[in-house]
């Protein structure tokens, strides 16, 4: 996707929130993140000078990376915070946080609707990345994502499958940084540019597949080509080797979640195996 091959992504049921209130003349912004099960896991109160100037507290690495964020939202738009002497702001999640799924980029997308500014842009300055859950983000069916020289495109496509009592989506108790898989991506990676059109080709098989086989061999086809350009074994390999259906990793290889495809539910499987997050279909994606 880096390289230009097409993605295929859909929008989960998980999400988050943020609540703005302005006018708290503090010329501060109070800030309040919760996790999912209520937990408070950020509490700050950040100058506006601090950022406007990105000026970071050197304390709380989080912190810093808010001031961050809100630093070039502010010179993507300088007339926003201007326009109160403080703010309230509370994000809430509707998931785990370390399930990783785009938690940062739903936060970035936020961040950009209030101050009215491309998402996109924004992340390529702060957190850097794809933007494919940019786009699962502001969207609410599957889609199709690729970067040209123009920036991200987005087509929305029809993904309803009737074999999709047969997918589940497992946590790999362990979360993914994605700046570090891009890091390691573009220093693994060799002439990608004749692998692009085998990978399109087999997103659009898993796409237009009207039956599980189908779709299964695109998956797995998929999984052992980029295997080849990353030099790494499988997941499947690596941690299920008896697991009697396909399993496909997601996102940055390596950790958050993985598909699991199999003809009966395989929760049990993966319990015994203390991977108790296991997620049917229906309940993950909308």
């Amino acid at each position: 996707m880096l390289d230009g091959a097409n993605a295929f992504a859909a929008p989960t049921k998980y999400g988050q929130y943020l609540e703005v209130e302005g006018g708290t003349g503090t010329n501060t912004i109070e800030w309040l993140s919760y996790d999912a099960d209520g937990t408070v896991w950020l509490k700050t109160k950040i100058s506006l000078d601090a950022v406007i100037n990105n000026t970071p507290l050197g304390t709380i690495p989080e912190v810093d990376t808010l001031i961050n964020v809100l630093h070039h939202a502010h010179a993507a738009n300088p007339a926003l915070l201007l326009t109160e002497s403080g703010f309230k702001v509370i994000t809430k999640l509707t998931f785990p946080r370390h399930w990783g799924l785009g938690t940062s980029s739903t936060f970035i997308n936020n961040i950009a609707q209030w101050f009215g500014i491309n998402a996109y842009k924004l992340l390529a300055d702060s957190f850097g990345g794809s933007g494919y859950d940019i786009a699962c983000a502001q969207h609410n069916t599957a889609l199709l994502y690729k970067i040209n020289e123009n920036g991200p495109v987005v087509t929305q496509v029809n993904f309803n499958p009737s074999f999709k009592d047969s997918i589940w989506f497992v946590y790999l108790n362990q979360k993914q940084n994605s700046r570090e898989a891009i890091t390691a991506y573009k220093q693994q990676r060799q002439n990608i540019g004749p692998v692009i059109d085998r990978i399109d080709s087999l997103t659009n098989d898993a796409l237009l597949a009207q039956d599980l086989q189908s779709f299964s061999a695109a998956l797995e086809k998929h999984e052992d080509l980029l295997a080849g350009v990353l030099g790494i074994v499988p997941i499947q390999e690596q941690l299920f080797p008896d697991f009697k259906g396909i399993i496909k990793s997601l996102g940055a290889w390596g950790g958050d979640f993985v598909m699991a495809i199999a003809e009966e539910n395989p929760a049990n499987y993966f319990k015994d195996r203390e991977y108790e997050t296991v997620i049917e279909y229906r309940d993950m994606i909308l």
